[in-house]
């Protein structure tokens, strides 16, 4: 065999002794192989041990769940292709790890062939499972600019549509209707009454009361125990419109009840769970295992579709300050989530700023926290999307309160304040008011002293009122629908003779002209009354409001009771023995003071005053219960069903409804009556009758029972001496003068 060469490739001629080459001129001439040389050329190349190779290839993916379609991209022309890869790459890598390698950065954009322009979706492959999961859940809906709203597919799901075979589409069979639980059936009792439930012992039961009979029982989980399970091993917690019963079960988590009868409406996994939080109109609610180590210790569902929205740790990170021992940093409490008033926000307070969620994508509301030095506390007002939170003096800015308009963020008021010790807010339950007790302190820090900051959300421009206080303010609370507040004072804050002051945030004024008298409100705050040397250190306002319970409360304190009707200045006097909880029913007739213990919380030293009593807004005591475990009571939530208009018709046509009521109490106490007629007949029926039989049974039993008295029959009236007296009575005297 000859090939024919340039002088240019000869060096591309290995010289080797297999086969053998001779070059004549420019020819190659190969000669036959020699055998000898050969082995001689390779001997000591080959090992004597014997093949057994076993390469180590990387583990096979049979499937694609770490691949993630993404839709609904930007189309951008190819001049932008490069700018586009990059941040959608840097978007991507923030929820996991991309499945990078030296060709591929984890991120493929398909392109217009012709063009070059990107069509609009991405290929992105994770390094786990997990990180892929996470991405379809994060970028969902996710708004990646005005314009696009992302779409995550798992790639997998993709390929089973592809799969699906085309023709004509087939509607599915509805599943069969099954009607859900209605949970507003109890506002509908004839009766008007309210509910409250108590856990004692291993026992939740829910009640019923009227305000005037005993409580009675409405279900005592009697279908749970029948199956040999506990409806409630921790606390519970009605919802804010008495609409769920959440019971928690801390091996397991949440467990909804509602309709006419309790049933179980769904379940929600939340191991440790501690503490159950409803947002106000009952869309949503969080739970709280209190772990530190936890970083899903807080968890937010929806409680219509039952689904984990998001997830929180314990403490926002950064919160809790690093120059301090780990015991005194166990000792700080974990800032609590705050609802809107319409469920649209949900907040929690971090370092130097607050964290304000849309509850429609549990994301940051416009990508950004609210920040502020040293805020220290915010507060939702109840009515409206308004947001109240107070900052400490920091270098020379000073102290200030802020009133801010949640989406758009704008400042509605800001109030600055000067040589704070401390600030604490509470709004008035519609939103009209907002007070600020400011405790103050003078130049040389040694003596403190308070005033009130009163903002007037309802007016132009937010206007703030400042009422100086000379006492010490050791609680405040306002009225409910109302103008008024009420505080405690006293000279010393260690003082056990306190006063308790009433303020109108309105003043009438009357003024006479012309022999015509003109009545005026004047928004201007003003003294009621003071009521002095009280014993009382909390102040509890009815839900109806111009009834007022001060009360003194603690271990130490004398569990004393005071019922004031503010508007006609009347006092009742009542004491319940190491009262540790007062509780108005929602209606504002019925009060309620608890004595309780901890769940797990060991031997408790008061255990034998546990239980609660239920009073009348009057200061009447209605009922009284005892338990040796006693944990807690709460009534059952409702809102009211009448409008402002509504309840001023009300109050004027008063007289007609106290007939109507009056009545429909008369026709209630007859039939209860007649009820406690026939259970008494009965036990009188069954009475007769048994003493019937027991003359029976005497009867046939007078042979034996003479017999062995020696022939004495005791109801022989010939053995007995029958004596008659004559006693005479006065039953009543009267003189006649003639």
């Amino acid at each position: 065999c000859s090939t024919t060469l340039n002088e240019s490739n000869l060096n591309l001629i290995s010289i080797l002794s297999v086969p053998q080459y001779r070059i004549q001129n420019t020819e190659i001439i190969m000669s036959e192989p020699n055998l000898e040389e050969e082995s001689a050329a390779l001997d000591g190349y080959f090992s004597d041990t014997p093949l057994d190779p076993k390469p180590q290839y990387p583990k096979l993916r049979e499937t694609f769940e770490t691949a993630v379609v993404i839709t609904n991209l930007p189309k951008a022309p190819s001049a932008k292709v490069e700018k586009l890869t990059k941040v959608v790459t840097r978007l991507f890598s923030k929820i996991g790890t991309l499945a990078s390698s030296e060709n591929f950065t984890g991120v493929h954009m398909p392109t217009d062939a012709t063009s070059g322009a990107t069509l609009g979706f991405a290929f992105v492959e994770y390094t786990t499972a997990a990180d892929a999961a996470q991405a379809v859940k994060s970028l969902t809906d996710y708004p990646f600019d005005k314009n696009h709203k992302l779409l995550a597919t798992p790639y997998v799901r993709l390929v089973e549509l592809a799969q699906l075979k085309e023709g004509e589409f087939a509607a599915p069979e509805p599943a069969p209707f099954v009607e859900k639980a209605n949970t507003s059936t109890w506002l509908q009792d004839p009766s008007q009454r309210d509910q409250f439930v108590v856990r004692q012992d291993k026992e939740t039961v829910v009640y019923w009361s009227d305000g005037k009979h005993d409580p009675a029982v409405d279900y005592d989980g009697k279908r749970e125990k029948e199956a040999g399970v506990s409806w409630c091993e921790y606390y519970v917690q009605w919802s804010p419109g008495g609409s769920y019963l959440a019971t928690m079960v801390p091996a397991k988590g949440v467990i909804l009840w509602g309709g006419a009868s309790f049933e179980k409406l769904n379940r929600f996994p939340a191991p440790g769970v501690q503490i159950v939080d409803f947002s106000p109109q009952e869309k949503f609610f969080l739970t709280s295992n209190n772990n530190r180590n936890d970083p899903e210790a807080i968890k937010i569902f929806s409680i219509e579709s039952g689904k984990l929205l998001r997830a929180f740790p314990l403490f926002p990170k950064d919160f809790l300050p690093t120059d301090i021992t780990p015991q005194e940093r166990n000792q700080i409490p974990p800032p609590t989530f705050q609802w809107s008033h319409d469920d649209k926000y949900i907040a929690r307070l971090g370092k130097d700023l607050i964290s304000i969620y849309d509850t429609s994508t549990m994301k940051l509301l416009d990508k950004r926290s609210l920040t502020t030095d040293g805020i220290r506390e915010f507060q939702f007002s109840p009515n409206a999307n308004v947001l109240a939170y107070w900052a400490p003096e920091k270098g020379n800015a000073p102290a200030h309160v802020d009133i801010i308009e949640l989406p758009s963020r704008k400042k509605l008021r800001q109030k600055n304040l000067f040589n704070v010790t401390k600030c604490s807010m509470v709004w008035q339950n519609e939103g009209t008011y907002l007070g600020v007790k400011v405790t103050r302190h003078t130049k040389s820090k040694k003596t403190l002293f308070n005033n009130l900051e009163l903002f007037r959300l309802e007016d132009q421009g937010v206007p703030v009122e400042m009422l100086d206080i000379k006492d010490a303010v050791m609680a405040f609370a306002w009225e409910p629908n109302g103008s008024r507040f009420a505080m405690i004072h006293a000279d010393n804050p260690n003082s056990t003779k306190v006063n308790v002051s009433f303020y109108d945030m309105n003043k009438v004024v009357t003024t006479t002209k012309n022999k015509k008298t003109e009545t005026n409100i004047v928004k201007e705050v003003n003294l009621s009354h003071t009521l002095a040397g009280k014993q009382v250190n909390t102040l509890f306002w009815s839900p109806a409001g111009q009834n007022i319970i001060m009360a003194s409360l603690g271990d130490s304190a004398s569990g004393g009771l005071e019922f004031y009707d503010v508007s006609n200045k009347s006092l009742t006097v009542k004491e319940h023995y190491r009262a540790n909880q007062i509780l108005w029913d929602p209606s504002g007739r019925t009060l309620a003071t608890v004595v309780s213990q901890p769940i797990g919380g060991g031997h408790f030293k008061f255990s034998m005053d546990n239980g609660y009593i239920l009073w009348s807004f009057q200061g009447k005591q209605l009922y009284q219960a005892s338990y040796e475990t006693f944990y807690q009571l709460q009534w059952r939530p409702r809102k009211s069903l009448l409008t402002k208009q509504e309840k001023q018709k009300v109050l004027k046509n008063l007289k007609k409804y106290e007939k109507d009521f009056a009545k429909a109490d008369k026709e209630l106490s007859r039939s209860r009556d007649l009820e406690s007629i026939k259970a008494k007949r009965a036990l009188r029926t069954e009475f007769r009758a048994r003493l019937a039989r027991l003359r029976e049974i005497r009867s046939r039993q007078k042979e034996q029972r003479v017999e062995l008295y020696d022939g004495y029959d005791s109801d022989d009236d010939v053995n007995y001496i029958v004596k008659e007296l004559q006693v005479e009575t006065i039953l009543s005297t009267k003189e006649e003068v003639v």
